[in-house]
């Protein structure tokens, strides 16, 4: 008999985990999933801390959603090898299914984007002009009050209708351009897309809807603290209440649990 011959058997022995080891483990993982799931990111919209801390609160986010993910995705593989120890591949292939259901919604959603950013540059191009003194910004003909951006890399472009140009004065025309600028600068576009990508793979998800809003209104106060260093609180202020809801990148209608609406306004009066 070859030296090692004997060693083998007591080798595979010695990596072979124990039934109830991997039981234990997916118990644990499907009670990690359903804390991210439900009562962590409702407890994180009802705080009041992430107004004073949108970067944070950004982290915190982004932390939640691939925490879990992965332990829903970890959870489907250990239930399936409890359930089916002796055909692995087979027991792997749910947790494999919703991996890759999830990154199928994310890349669907990175072309949706690009797509419908492309024909709304095509769009703007044709409907609007550029503003005489600020580079790369659009004056759209229109008396409705409007700002928002376009990020596109080297290429994003800020829009401002002419209502909106007509409506402000100086100091409030700086703080939405600062406001918008930042959008761009600090590529929030990116921080969304998975947000966006997770409430399309589970639209009857309630929690998934609220993850969205909550991340796009913090987005938004980074996009205020910037503009705050340039302006005063109250001009900000003024401001966002000039342009209105509908013309305030990402202030889309809230769900039910979320306030940070009213916290934007209340971080700049406070």
């Amino acid at each position: 008999m070859l030296p090692g011959a004997a060693a083998a058997p007591a080798m595979a022995d010695a990596l072979v985990i124990p039934m109830g080891a991997i039981v234990w483990a997916a118990a644990m993982l499907w009670l990690v999933a359903l804390l991210l799931a439900w009562p962590v990111p409702v407890w994180l919209a009802r705080a009041s801390w992430p107004m004073r801390a949108p970067v944070v609160a950004l982290l915190v986010w982004q932390g939640v959603g691939l925490a879990g993910g992965l332990s829903m995705i970890g959870a489907l593989a250990l239930t399936g090898l409890a359930i089916a120890p002796q055909q692995p591949l087979l027991a792997l292939i749910p947790a494999a299914a919703f991996a890759a259901y999830l990154l199928v919604h994310l890349a669907v959603t990175i072309v949706q984007v690009t797509r419908q950013r492309h024909r709304h540059l095509a769009l703007l191009d044709m409907l609007s002009a550029p503003h005489p003194t600020r580079a790369r910004t659009r004056v759209l003909d229109d008396a409705v009050p409007v700002a928002y951006c376009l990020p596109r890399g080297a290429g994003s472009v800020t829009v401002l209708s002419q209502g909106l140009l007509d409506r402000l004065d100086p100091d409030e025309l700086v703080a939405v351009i600062a406001h918008e600028r930042a959008h761009v600068e600090q590529r929030h576009d990116l921080l969304l897309l998975a947000f966006r990508a997770w409430r399309s793979a589970l639209p009857w998800f309630p929690i998934a809807a609220l993850a969205d809003a909550e991340v796009a209104a913090l987005v938004e106060m980074l996009a205020d603290d910037h503009a705050r260093r340039e302006v005063r609180d109250e001009v900000l202020a003024r401001a966002i209440l000039a342009v209105g809801a509908s013309g305030v990148s990402g202030a889309e209608v809230e769900p039910a649990g979320s306030t940070r609406g009213s916290d934007r306004f209340k971080r700049l009066v406070a």
